[in-house]
């Protein structure tokens, strides 16, 4: 694994949802004046569009995830380094979750050329996630791939110097329904997976909440 990726820093929306015990949005943010002069809103960067293809064969999207929260991050099924420890983390999650259909899980593999159809099923299946409605491990073109990787403010990119010939980092990324990282973790810690556990109510409380203001 290249030590070249690191998590990037995060910034809150503001003093206000921290009080209010909200996640911070991470990334890149822009203030827009209004044009009635009142107060200028800020805008926070999302995840762009995205066609995938998952180990039922099934198209996945951004509307996949319409009205959920969802926790994602970046493998391949011959991954000899960090991966079995990823994977052994992001099941914590999964099994705590599973039957919450608030919540979604999505891993990317790195290495569309290897990583068919068929392997990311089998890749699933030994993992014990039967539904891949619940669990999507998915497949694009390497540069949607590394696009993504780059939204979710994590690295993955080709390494001939690396075991198995990518590089990539275990950051798990967690989502909310408008398409925003909320929540930034290195599966690789278990105290940091812990952090994501506990962290996931407070999205889910606050997805509820906006949808009660409606």
């Amino acid at each position: 694994m290249s030590s070249a990726f690191l998590l990037p820093a995060c910034s809150e929306k503001n003093t206000a949802d921290a009080a209010a015990n909200q996640l911070p949005y991470i990334g890149e943010r822009e203030v827009k004046p209004r044009a009635d002069g009142g107060a200028a809103d800020t805008v926070y960067a999302t995840i762009p569009n995205f066609t995938l293809t998952d180990q039922a064969g099934k198209t996945v999207t951004n509307d996949t995830f319409r009205g959920k929260v969802y926790v994602t991050d970046f493998f391949f099924a011959t991954c000899p380094s960090i991966c079995p420890k990823m994977q052994s983390e992001m099941l914590r999650v999964y099994e705590k979750y599973k039957g919450d259909p608030r919540v979604v899980f999505l891993s990317h593999t790195i290495d569309p050329e290897h990583d068919s159809i068929p392997v990311l099923r089998d890749y699933a299946e030994r993992l014990g996630v039967k539904d891949a409605s619940r669990w999507h491990f998915a497949t694009a073109p390497h540069d949607t791939i590394f696009n993504l990787a780059r939204a979710y403010m994590t690295g993955a990119m080709r390494d001939k110097q690396a075991a198995g010939g990518f590089a990539h980092n275990g950051t798990f990324a967690l989502v909310d329904p408008e398409r925003h990282v909320r929540g930034l973790y290195d599966g690789m810690v278990p105290a940091e997976v812990d952090r994501l556990i506990q962290e996931l109510p407070i999205l889910l409380q606050e997805v509820e909440a906006s949808k009660k203001a409606k």
